[in-house]
């Protein structure tokens, strides 16, 4: 159902969704850019319309929503252990077609890949999204090229311009909070780019024999391994595990899921001192092909949804789409 609402009303309605709801949406964080004097655009809780940055592309995914940076699993004493409460309220994601595609793979890896995440699950069944439009593409996406360009599986479609807020809305309860504000319903389409500035290629007879090609020993010297491109990007859910012990009883403390990268030191590591792909360019390998190769070949689809928030963070300028473009001549090479 289609609904044309004026936008000073929009507060309203989300004043009585954050009654059972924290409302999450890219906002501005003034003076938290990676200089001191600049801001940075990522999620945060919201309780009025203006907040929300509609015009720029985050800097950060939603992912640390549904999975935190720091997430306590259970507390542990001598004697047992104990699971932490989960959140007494839902979520409200605004995000993106490329977002919402990321969390297919999220959904994929924690759901649908053996047995259920707990943690991740009682997140995710109390959480939901509302899909941002865009009218214009980004620097750095690619989402045309990987399917990512268009969603329908939101729970509501929002459109601001000017005076007036338009929603394309399959939740019945944000429909009945829709309706109590004096609405007109109208056709309300969502809105998403057909093109984008950069263009990717992944070849047909992309295959593990590229993993021979020399076209990755080039990152080993460019790549320093902060991993931010695994941190900024929606489709990255590795993690590794942290034992806390209190300094007042060395035998309790707490375990806790913390994200990890494949892009940076020590994730590969072992005992015995056995690490897999130290040198950079052998992490950039694996990384470039699980998302457009090893995922796609389990699963059917690709794992990068072309957000480019990844070009966007690099200190380095290495570009994950022309690693994907370089693709074409590394098959060549290694036939």
């Amino acid at each position: 159902m289609g609904y044309k609402v004026i936008t000073e009303n929009v507060n309203n309605i989300l004043r009585q969704l954050s009654k059972d709801y924290l409302i999450y949406a890219p906002k501005v964080f003034e003076g938290d850019g990676r200089f001191s004097d600049t801001d940075t655009i990522r999620y945060g809780e919201i309780s009025e319309i203006e907040e929300i940055v509609f015009d720029k592309k985050s800097e950060y995914s939603f992912k640390e929503i549904l999975l935190p940076i720091s997430e306590t699993l259970f507390y542990f004493t001598e004697d047992n252990a104990v699971v932490p409460e989960g959140p007494k309220k839902g979520a409200i994601i605004f995000l993106r077609s490329c977002d919402l595609h990321g969390l297919k793979r999220m959904d994929q890896i924690y759901l649908n890949n053996g047995p259920e995440d707990f943690y991740y699950k009682r997140l995710r069944e109390n959480t939901r999204f509302i899909l941002m439009g865009c009218s214009h593409t980004f620097d750095n996406c690619f989402c045309v090229d990987m399917h990512s360009n268009k969603s329908d599986n939101y729970d509501a479609y929002i459109d601001v311009d000017g005076d007036y807020t338009y929603f394309d809305c399959k939740w019945d309860e944000l429909a009945s909070l829709i309706e109590k504000e004096g609405n007109v319903t109208c056709e309300v389409t969502p809105k998403y780019v057909e093109s984008n500035k950069v263009n990717v290629n992944i070849p047909e007879n992309l295959s593990g024999k590229v993993f021979n090609s020399k076209v990755w020993d080039e990152y080993t010297s460019r790549c320093i391994a902060c991993g931010r491109c695994n941190f900024v990007c929606p489709t990255c859910t590795c993690f590794t595990m942290q034992d806390i012990t209190y300094k007042e009883n060395k035998n309790s403390g707490e375990r806790r899921r913390v994200w990890a990268s494949c892009m940076v030191d020590g994730y590969t590591d072992m005992a015995g001192g056995i690490t897999f792909r130290k040198p950079n360019g052998e992490r950039m390998r694996f990384k470039v092909m699980h998302k457009v190769y090893d995922y796609k070949k389990r699963f059917g689809y690709n794992m990068c949804v072309g957000c480019g928030r990844c070009d966007d963070v690099c200190p380095e300028y290495i570009s994950f789409s022309n690693c994907i473009n370089k693709l074409e001549d590394a098959v060549k090479e290694v036939e």
